[in-house]
């Protein structure tokens, strides 16, 4: 189905600048049909970043369809953001729409099936902070030195005149705080936390939100965690430092637990003192394997993804593998002892992505 709004789309005048912020401006003054996404699986920046980008754009008067490839279901942890009950399938998004926003996808394959709109819609528009974007979309606001992709969204939504509410700020600090490690992360500048003093001072319950997105889990997180961990694996002499382990979908589902769940498995194993970098393989549905890396800080392990077909940042990254557990573990490890061997500095502007 092709949508074309009337007085869409609007030329920019003579010597205009085609940025973001305009694009987005001229659509809402058009009410233009707008249709956003974030990447597979989102996690709270694509989230939070998608939701709150579409609240701002209705407010200015776009026409507004917020989604996200796969399966139309979201984690425990992520359907209570405001906004999300407005979600809709993917399939029931426009094939040709005026305008269509990626956001926090590092590369078109991370937008599924949607990421045919990139060429069939009047205009596409990319905003992420992954250091391994390729650049892709017409028009384009990626800053691997950003922390989050909320954070270029709030700078959106200033440029277009929305004021930060309980709602936006809500959105926006979900994926600021995830993003950030709950500002831990070497990501962490001092404007991050000035952000997140603005978001504060619209009176969310910032407790509130960590403890939704972080300390909350069923019971059978815990028999899947003493399992995981438990067949852990360390290789001291692999790079600076190796952890791996592994898990599946189909072992979460023995523990009552959506596949979603495996992906906060890294962050535990991520915190091993004796390998500077972990690695936890997902078994996926369709027989591939789901590859989270994560490095302390000596391993840029984007360099390994990518080369792996994957991306990502110095800090956190991952990839695919349709080749066996073992096989994908000796392409790892053959990587990591490469980058070892090369003495490679690690890239300037790393944040994590959360894969």
């Amino acid at each position: 189905m092709t949508v074309v709004s009337p007085g869409w789309p609007v030329t920019p005048a003579a010597g205009a600048a085609r940025t973001p912020a305009a694009v987005l401006a001229a659509a809402a003054d058009a009410r233009a049909t707008v249709v956003l996404s974030g990447h597979v699986q989102p996690d709270a920046d694509a989230l939070g970043s998608t939701l709150a980008l579409a609240e701002g754009l209705r407010r200015r008067g776009a026409r507004v369809l917020a989604t996200f490839p796969g399966p139309p279901a979201l984690p425990a942890s992520l359907g209570w953001l405001p906004g999300a009950e407005g979600l809709v399938p993917s399939t029931a998004v426009p094939g040709c729409p005026d305008v269509f926003v990626s956001l926090d996808a590092a590369s078109p394959g991370r937008l599924g099936e949607l990421a045919a709109l990139l060429a069939d819609a009047g205009t596409s528009l990319v905003v992420d902070h992954h250091a391994s974007n390729p650049g892709f979309g017409d028009v384009r606001l990626v800053d691997p030195a950003a922390p989050a992709t909320v954070v270029l969204v709030a700078g959106l939504l200033d440029e277009l005149g929305v004021a930060l509410d309980a709602e936006l700020a809500t959105l926006l600090y979900a994926g600021l705080t995830a993003d950030t490690g709950s500002f831990r992360f070497g990501s962490t500048r001092p404007d991050t936390h000035l952000l997140a003093a603005r978001l504060l001072a619209t009176g969310i319950d910032h407790a509130a939100i960590s403890r939704r997105l972080f300390d909350t889990a069923p019971f059978g997180w815990l028999r899947l965690l003493s399992a995981v961990t438990g067949r852990a694996v360390l290789e001291p002499a692999v790079g600076a430092g190796l952890v791996w382990t592994w898990s599946s979908t189909a072992e979460a589902a023995e523990h009552g637990l959506p596949g979603e769940q495996l992906e906060a498995l890294v962050d535990v194993v991520r915190t091993t003192a004796e390998a500077d970098v972990a690695c936890v393989l997902k078994g996926q549905d369709d027989g591939s394997w789901s590859v989270s890396l994560r490095s302390r800080g000596a391993t840029d392990v984007a360099r390994v993804a990518m080369t792996l077909g994957g991306g990502g940042h110095r800090a956190a990254a991952g990839f695919t593998s349709w080749l066996d557990r073992e096989g994908t573990l000796a392409q790892v490890r053959e990587q990591l002892c490469s980058l070892s061997a090369s003495g490679l500095p690690p890239r300037p502007g790393a944040v994590p992505d959360g894969r």
